[in-house]
Protein backbone atom coordinates (compact mmCIF):
# COMPACT_ATOMS: atom_id res chain seq x y z
CA UNK A 1 0.00 0.00 0.00
CA UNK A 2 1.09 3.74 -0.57
CA UNK A 3 2.68 5.81 2.11
CA UNK A 4 -0.05 8.57 3.15
CA UNK A 5 2.16 11.38 2.03
CA UNK A 6 1.42 9.43 -1.95
CA UNK A 7 -1.98 8.86 -0.97
CA UNK A 8 -2.59 12.64 -0.63
CA UNK A 9 -0.12 13.40 -3.09
CA UNK A 10 -2.56 11.18 -5.68
CA UNK A 11 -5.70 12.66 -4.45
CA UNK A 12 -4.64 16.38 -4.70
CA UNK A 13 -3.33 15.41 -8.01
CA UNK A 14 -6.61 13.86 -9.15
CA UNK A 15 -8.00 17.70 -7.81
CA UNK A 16 -5.80 19.39 -9.90
CA UNK A 17 -6.66 17.17 -13.15
CA UNK A 18 -10.45 17.42 -12.84
CA UNK A 19 -10.69 21.09 -11.88
CA UNK A 20 -11.54 20.75 -7.95
CA UNK A 21 -8.45 23.24 -7.26
CA UNK A 22 -8.03 25.33 -11.09
CA UNK A 23 -4.68 26.84 -11.84
CA UNK A 24 -4.66 30.15 -10.11
CA UNK A 25 -6.39 28.31 -7.04
CA UNK A 26 -4.80 27.65 -3.50
CA UNK A 27 -4.94 24.32 -1.98
CA UNK A 28 -6.45 23.95 1.47
CA UNK A 29 -3.77 25.02 4.12
CA UNK A 30 -1.41 22.45 5.62
CA UNK A 31 -3.45 22.40 8.72
CA UNK A 32 -6.81 22.09 6.82
CA UNK A 33 -5.39 18.95 5.29
CA UNK A 34 -3.90 17.40 8.04
CA UNK A 35 -7.17 17.32 10.11
CA UNK A 36 -9.17 16.03 7.11
CA UNK A 37 -7.38 13.42 6.45
CA UNK A 38 -5.81 12.63 9.59
CA UNK A 39 -2.22 13.33 8.93
CA UNK A 40 0.64 14.55 10.55
CA UNK A 41 1.36 18.76 8.80
CA UNK A 42 4.37 17.01 8.21
CA UNK A 43 3.05 14.28 5.86
CA UNK A 44 1.13 17.32 4.40
CA UNK A 45 4.23 18.82 3.32
CA UNK A 46 5.90 15.87 2.02
CA UNK A 47 2.61 15.51 -0.61
CA UNK A 48 3.12 18.85 -1.33
CA UNK A 49 6.80 18.85 -2.18
CA UNK A 50 6.18 16.19 -4.46
CA UNK A 51 3.21 18.03 -6.33
CA UNK A 52 5.82 20.75 -6.51
CA UNK A 53 8.40 18.79 -8.11
CA UNK A 54 5.91 17.49 -10.74
CA UNK A 55 6.01 21.45 -11.26
CA UNK A 56 1.68 21.37 -10.28
CA UNK A 57 1.85 23.95 -7.28
CA UNK A 58 4.20 26.73 -5.83
CA UNK A 59 6.85 25.52 -3.67
CA UNK A 60 6.83 28.63 -1.29
CA UNK A 61 6.97 27.74 1.90
CA UNK A 62 4.57 29.79 4.66
CA UNK A 63 1.50 30.47 2.86
CA UNK A 64 -1.34 28.25 1.01
CA UNK A 65 0.01 26.54 -2.38
CA UNK A 66 -0.86 27.68 -5.65
CA UNK A 67 -1.83 25.42 -8.49
CA UNK A 68 0.18 26.11 -11.38
CA UNK A 69 -1.19 26.04 -14.80
CA UNK A 70 -0.50 22.32 -16.01
CA UNK A 71 1.74 21.51 -19.14
CA UNK A 72 2.59 18.86 -20.84
CA UNK A 73 5.96 18.42 -18.50
CA UNK A 74 6.96 14.51 -17.03
CA UNK A 75 9.24 14.78 -13.90
CA UNK A 76 11.50 11.95 -13.13
CA UNK A 77 9.89 11.01 -10.58
CA UNK A 78 6.66 9.92 -12.85
CA UNK A 79 8.75 8.05 -14.88
CA UNK A 80 8.01 4.49 -14.25
CA UNK A 81 4.45 5.65 -14.33
CA UNK A 82 3.03 6.77 -17.59
CA UNK A 83 -0.49 6.34 -16.47
CA UNK A 84 -0.17 8.44 -13.50
CA UNK A 85 1.91 11.33 -15.22
CA UNK A 86 -0.89 11.33 -17.95
CA UNK A 87 -3.74 11.38 -15.34
CA UNK A 88 -1.95 14.07 -13.59
CA UNK A 89 -2.60 16.50 -16.93
CA UNK A 90 -6.33 15.25 -17.73
CA UNK A 91 -5.57 13.40 -20.07
CA UNK A 92 -6.78 9.83 -20.51
CA UNK A 93 -3.92 6.92 -20.78
CA UNK A 94 -4.27 4.07 -22.82
CA UNK A 95 -2.22 1.55 -24.71
CA UNK A 96 -2.18 -1.54 -26.88
CA UNK A 97 0.49 -4.89 -26.19
CA UNK A 98 2.22 -5.14 -29.65
CA UNK A 99 4.62 -8.62 -28.44
CA UNK A 100 5.24 -9.74 -25.01
CA UNK A 101 8.35 -12.85 -25.83
CA UNK A 102 10.37 -14.93 -23.37
CA UNK A 103 13.59 -14.79 -25.45
CA UNK A 104 17.62 -14.94 -25.10
CA UNK A 105 18.56 -11.43 -23.72
CA UNK A 106 20.60 -9.30 -26.26
CA UNK A 107 24.20 -8.41 -25.16
CA UNK A 108 22.68 -4.98 -23.74
CA UNK A 109 20.21 -6.56 -22.25
CA UNK A 110 22.44 -9.29 -20.27
CA UNK A 111 24.98 -6.37 -19.40
CA UNK A 112 22.42 -3.99 -17.68
CA UNK A 113 20.71 -6.74 -16.08
CA UNK A 114 23.54 -8.61 -14.68
CA UNK A 115 22.27 -11.83 -16.10
CA UNK A 116 23.80 -15.32 -16.09
CA UNK A 117 24.93 -17.16 -18.58
CA UNK A 118 21.40 -19.15 -19.61
CA UNK A 119 19.03 -16.73 -18.20
CA UNK A 120 16.31 -15.39 -20.27
CA UNK A 121 14.34 -11.82 -20.38
CA UNK A 122 10.11 -11.41 -20.67
CA UNK A 123 10.31 -8.18 -23.69
CA UNK A 124 7.60 -6.17 -23.72
CA UNK A 125 6.38 -3.76 -26.50
CA UNK A 126 3.77 -1.40 -25.78
CA UNK A 127 2.20 1.60 -27.91
CA UNK A 128 0.99 4.17 -25.12
CA UNK A 129 -1.62 7.16 -25.83
CA UNK A 130 -2.48 10.02 -24.43
CA UNK A 131 -6.47 10.75 -24.93
CA UNK A 132 -6.59 7.82 -27.98
CA UNK A 133 -3.05 9.79 -29.35
CA UNK A 134 -0.30 7.88 -29.98
CA UNK A 135 2.66 9.35 -28.31
CA UNK A 136 5.20 6.73 -26.98
CA UNK A 137 6.64 3.22 -27.79
CA UNK A 138 7.61 1.11 -24.74
CA UNK A 139 9.91 -1.99 -25.04
CA UNK A 140 10.65 -3.01 -21.80
CA UNK A 141 13.02 -6.37 -20.56
CA UNK A 142 12.00 -7.32 -17.31
CA UNK A 143 14.39 -10.46 -15.23
CA UNK A 144 12.65 -13.42 -15.68
CA UNK A 145 10.88 -13.51 -12.04
CA UNK A 146 9.61 -10.16 -12.93
CA UNK A 147 8.34 -10.74 -16.04
CA UNK A 148 6.30 -13.72 -15.54
CA UNK A 149 4.13 -11.57 -13.58
CA UNK A 150 3.47 -9.21 -16.61
CA UNK A 151 1.73 -11.78 -18.84
CA UNK A 152 -1.58 -11.75 -16.36
CA UNK A 153 -1.38 -8.03 -16.10
CA UNK A 154 -1.73 -6.98 -19.91
CA UNK A 155 -3.43 -9.77 -20.34
CA UNK A 156 -6.28 -8.07 -17.92
CA UNK A 157 -5.98 -4.87 -19.86
CA UNK A 158 -3.81 -2.50 -22.05
CA UNK A 159 -4.56 0.66 -19.92
CA UNK A 160 -3.53 -0.68 -16.82
CA UNK A 161 -0.13 0.24 -15.06
CA UNK A 162 1.93 -2.20 -15.04
CA UNK A 163 4.06 -0.33 -12.22
CA UNK A 164 1.22 0.21 -10.00
CA UNK A 165 -0.16 -3.52 -10.28
CA UNK A 166 3.44 -5.25 -9.61
CA UNK A 167 4.03 -3.02 -6.69
CA UNK A 168 0.52 -4.18 -5.56
CA UNK A 169 2.72 -7.80 -5.87
CA UNK A 170 5.87 -6.61 -3.96
CA UNK A 171 7.92 -5.33 -6.24
CA UNK A 172 10.04 -2.31 -5.25
CA UNK A 173 11.03 -0.20 -8.01
CA UNK A 174 13.71 1.61 -5.72
CA UNK A 175 16.40 3.12 -7.91
CA UNK A 176 16.00 4.32 -11.48
CA UNK A 177 18.89 5.56 -13.67
CA UNK A 178 17.81 7.29 -16.55
CA UNK A 179 18.98 8.65 -20.15
CA UNK A 180 17.22 10.91 -22.45
CA UNK A 181 18.55 12.02 -25.70
CA UNK A 182 16.89 12.53 -29.32
CA UNK A 183 16.76 9.83 -32.10
CA UNK A 184 15.28 9.52 -35.30
CA UNK A 185 11.97 7.65 -35.68
CA UNK A 186 12.80 3.95 -36.81
CA UNK A 187 10.51 2.37 -39.35
CA UNK A 188 8.91 0.26 -36.29
CA UNK A 189 8.61 3.39 -34.65
CA UNK A 190 6.97 5.18 -37.31
CA UNK A 191 4.52 3.00 -38.24
CA UNK A 192 3.64 2.37 -34.76
CA UNK A 193 3.55 6.53 -33.69
CA UNK A 194 1.71 7.18 -37.50
CA UNK A 195 4.59 9.60 -38.24
CA UNK A 196 7.04 9.78 -40.90
CA UNK A 197 10.93 7.64 -40.58
CA UNK A 198 12.95 9.62 -38.93
CA UNK A 199 10.44 12.24 -37.44
CA UNK A 200 12.78 13.72 -34.37
CA UNK A 201 11.77 11.15 -31.06
CA UNK A 202 12.89 11.28 -27.66
CA UNK A 203 14.29 8.71 -26.48
CA UNK A 204 14.58 7.89 -22.51
CA UNK A 205 16.83 4.98 -22.02
CA UNK A 206 15.85 3.12 -17.88
CA UNK A 207 17.45 0.81 -15.69
CA UNK A 208 15.46 0.21 -12.73
CA UNK A 209 16.85 -1.55 -9.61
CA UNK A 210 15.18 -2.83 -6.09
CA UNK A 211 16.53 -1.44 -2.84
CA UNK A 212 19.25 -4.52 -2.79
CA UNK A 213 20.56 -2.84 -6.48
CA UNK A 214 19.21 -6.18 -8.18
CA UNK A 215 18.00 -4.96 -11.61
CA UNK A 216 14.45 -5.26 -12.82
CA UNK A 217 14.19 -4.42 -15.97
CA UNK A 218 15.57 -2.00 -18.85
CA UNK A 219 13.44 0.02 -20.86
CA UNK A 220 13.73 1.64 -24.46
CA UNK A 221 11.09 4.34 -24.16
CA UNK A 222 10.63 6.72 -27.67
CA UNK A 223 8.30 9.81 -27.51
CA UNK A 224 6.90 11.95 -30.13
CA UNK A 225 8.85 15.09 -29.47
CA UNK A 226 6.13 17.44 -29.66
CA UNK A 227 3.95 15.14 -26.65
CA UNK A 228 6.38 15.31 -24.07
CA UNK A 229 8.83 17.44 -22.18
CA UNK A 230 11.33 16.25 -19.73
CA UNK A 231 12.12 18.36 -15.99
CA UNK A 232 14.54 17.77 -13.25
CA UNK A 233 14.93 18.95 -10.03
CA UNK A 234 18.25 18.90 -8.55
CA UNK A 235 20.31 21.20 -5.42
CA UNK A 236 23.85 21.84 -4.74
CA UNK A 237 22.52 19.82 -1.69
CA UNK A 238 22.01 16.10 -4.27
CA UNK A 239 23.00 16.81 -7.59
CA UNK A 240 23.41 13.84 -9.80
CA UNK A 241 22.89 15.62 -13.31
CA UNK A 242 25.33 14.66 -15.91
CA UNK A 243 25.71 16.49 -18.75
CA UNK A 244 27.33 15.32 -21.84
CA UNK A 245 27.69 16.06 -25.35
CA UNK A 246 24.98 13.59 -26.83
CA UNK A 247 22.71 13.03 -23.73
CA UNK A 248 21.70 13.91 -20.27
CA UNK A 249 21.78 11.49 -17.21
CA UNK A 250 19.49 11.40 -14.13
CA UNK A 251 20.26 9.07 -11.18
CA UNK A 252 17.16 9.47 -8.85
CA UNK A 253 14.75 7.50 -6.61
CA UNK A 254 11.69 5.87 -7.87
Amino acid sequence: MSSLYRQLSDELRTGIADGTYPPGSRLPSESELAERYGASRGTVRQAFTVLAADGLISSRKGTRRLVLQPTLVQSFSQLHSFSQWAASIGETPGGRMVALVRREPTELEAGKLELDPGERVYHLTRLRLLSGRPVMVERTAYVERIGALIGGIVIDGDDESITIRLEELGVVFAHAEHTVSAIPAEADDAHLLGVRPRTPLLRELRRTTDPANRPLEWSDDRYLGDAVAFTVHNSVQANTLVRSSATVTKETPA
